[in-house]
């Protein structure tokens, strides 16, 4: 099983992304909590705790975890410590700039590349 735990759900992935995801097994989507920039280090951990129990629930074979730094750092550590894969999403970014006006569009893309685990 691979747990998608970020805010970029896997039904709007690239096929590249979601047949790499799926080289895990299934694919469960977990949001990423919205993190209150005013936390103390206690809130962070509780919710920290709280999604690594969600997560080892489900027994995953592989996590992608992004979001809030602090949040996904105590999450990434406490998996490892599990023996649990985790990933991040490495994405190419193309930027397209045309000039309107006076000023300058910058329009960007990005295009799945590979998931690199957390060492």
């Amino acid at each position: 099983m691979f747990i998608n735990f970020s805010n970029h759900p896997s039904e709007a992935w690239e096929k590249a992304q979601l047949n790499a995801a799926m080289e895990y097994g299934e694919v469960i989507d977990i949001p990423f909590p919205a993190v209150n920039p005013y936390s103390n280090k206690e809130e962070i951990y509780k919710i920290c705790e709280e999604y690594v129990a969600k997560i080892m629930n489900l027994n995953p074979s592989c996590v992608l975890c992004q979001g809030e730094f602090c949040v996904a750092y105590g999450v990434i550590s406490a998996l490892k410590k599990f023996g649990v894969k985790v990933v991040a999403a490495c994405s190419e970014r193309k930027s397209v700039e045309r000039k309107v006006g006076d000023n300058v569009e910058k329009t960007s893309s990005f295009s799945f590349v590979q998931f690199r685990e957390y060492e």
